[in-house]
């Protein structure tokens, strides 16, 4: 099976955003905002959260979704183990189709570099 790149995912949403920002700045910087409040750590810390987020993206079935909270998870100290885990949970959820998008989640893993 030929690998997926996942870097390229993650810059086509990156520049996704940007082109969004150029179109409304003030509808992006609400949804940077909505974000950013979304994701600080509370009663879960922000590595959960991205666990959640990474299971949710498996469920909905979107690459760049995997791409970008895989990416997130790693910096916030989420091992692959983790990862895996909150994947395996979306395949729970959604069924053959979600299990189908490990793919993209194993590949994301591997380009950057969890351990």
């Amino acid at each position: 099976m030929v690998e997926n790149d996942m870097q390229i995912c993650y810059e086509q949403f990156i520049d996704l955003l940007k082109r969004m920002k150029e179109m409304d700045a003030e509808y992006t910087q609400a949804l940077f905002e909505f974000t950013r409040q979304s994701e600080k750590p509370g009663a879960l810390s922000t590595k959960e959260k991205e666990l959640i987020s990474i299971a949710l993206s498996v469920a909905a079935r979107c690459p760049s979704c995997i791409a970008f909270h895989v990416k997130n998870a790693i910096r916030e100290g989420a091992t692959k183990k983790e990862i895996y885990e909150a994947g395996f949970v979306a395949g729970l959820m959604g069924g053959g189709p979600a299990i189908t998008y490990l793919r993209y989640l194993v590949d994301a893993c591997d380009q950057f570099g969890a351990r």
